[in-house]
């Protein structure tokens, strides 16, 4: 049995959201403002998640993972305390944050969730 495949904000290279067997799938996220603090950057990021899973229609109670990239391992505890405000008491996502280099100067955060539809 074949299931559909929704697949939002799409272009040739990639899709900002892909909706398939109940699961959605969101594009790793990055912030609008290279250079910037990393809580602004991560701010910002968190606003871009919010945005597509409400075009999904979901919120953040339905994360189920979160994989997240920043430039520089000193970032963790800022990152850390905007993130904690963000996650809603009791539904905190599976996660992982590693160290990587990012695809564009002055990027210093990624963050790519999947959720429940």
């Amino acid at each position: 049995m074949k299931k559909d495949i929704t697949r939002l904000q799409t272009n040739t290279r990639m899709s900002q959201v892909v909706v398939a067997n109940g699961v959605v799938h969101l594009a790793g996220q990055v912030p609008d403002t290279a250079g910037a603090t990393i809580t602004d950057q991560t701010i910002e990021v968190l606003k871009h998640i919010d945005a597509l899973l409400a075009e999904a229609g979901l919120e953040k109670t339905r994360l189920l993972t979160a994989n997240i990239w920043l430039s520089d391992a000193r970032h963790f505890d800022e990152f850390n305390r905007v993130w904690d405000v963000w996650v809603p008491e009791g539904h905190a996502p599976t996660r992982a944050c590693v160290q990587s280099l990012l695809m564009r100067a002055g990027f210093d955060v990624e963050i790519a969730v999947t959720a429940l539809a």
